[in-house]
C-alpha cells in the first residue's frame, strides 16, 4: 500500500498578529510622548511675496529699517529713513520706542549677505522690552522687503 502524504509545501507563512502589535505599541508611544512645544516670538511676521497689483493707501506706512551690511556679512549700518543709528541695537530699540504706538508695522531691508544673528537681534530690538515680569510691546507687525541681491 502508497502511504498518502500531503506535500511538503515551500510557502512560509508569517505571523500578522505580532506585527501588527508591535506596530500598535510603537504608535502608542509617539503618541503619548510627543509634546507641543509653546511659541517662542509673539510678533507677526509677513515675508515678502511679490508685487501686489493692488495696494492700499489707506494703510499705515511702515517703519523702513534699513540694514547695510560689510563685506564679511557683519553689520556695518542701520538706518531708519534718513537717520543712521550706527550699529547699536539699543539705540534702533530707542527710535521705535519713541515712535510706539497703535498698529506700528516695521519692514526690514536688509542686505544679501547680512548674519542671521543680526536681522534676530534687530526683531528683538524692535519687539519689545522687559520690565521686570512684564512686557512692553513696541510693534505688532514686522515684515521684509524682497532681499537685495549682491551687485557684482
Amino acid at each position: 500500500m502508497k502511504s498518502r502524504r500531503k506535500p511538503m509545501s515551500d510557502k512560509v507563512e508569517q505571523q500578522m498578529t505580532p506585527m501588527i502589535d508591535i506596530v500598535f505599541q510603537l504608535l502608542t508611544f509617539f503618541v503619548m510622548s510627543f509634546k507641543i512645544a509653546t511659541q517662542e516670538g509673539d510678533f507677526n511676521i509677513k515675508m515678502p511675496i511679490g508685487l501686489s497689483a493692488s495696494q492700499n493707501n489707506s494703510e499705515v506706512q511702515p517703519i523702513k529699517v534699513r540694514m547695510i551690511a560689510a563685506k564679511g556679512g557683519s553689520l556695518a549700518e542701520i538706518r531708519i529713513g534718513d537717520r543712521g543709528l550706527g550699529t547699536s541695537f539699543q539705540a534702533l530699540q530707542s527710535e521705535i520706542a519713541a515712535m510706539a504706538g497703535a498698529d506700528l508695522e516695521v519692514e526690514f531691508d536688509c542686505d544679501y549677505n547680512l548674519h542671521y544673528n543680526n536681522v534676530m537681534n534687530a526683531i528683538t530690538a524692535v519687539s519689545g522690552r522687559r520690565q521686570g515680569e512684564k512686557i512692553i510691546k513696541y510693534v505688532d507687525k514686522i515684515k521684509f522687503s524682497p532681499p537685495r541681491v549682491p551687485q557684482g
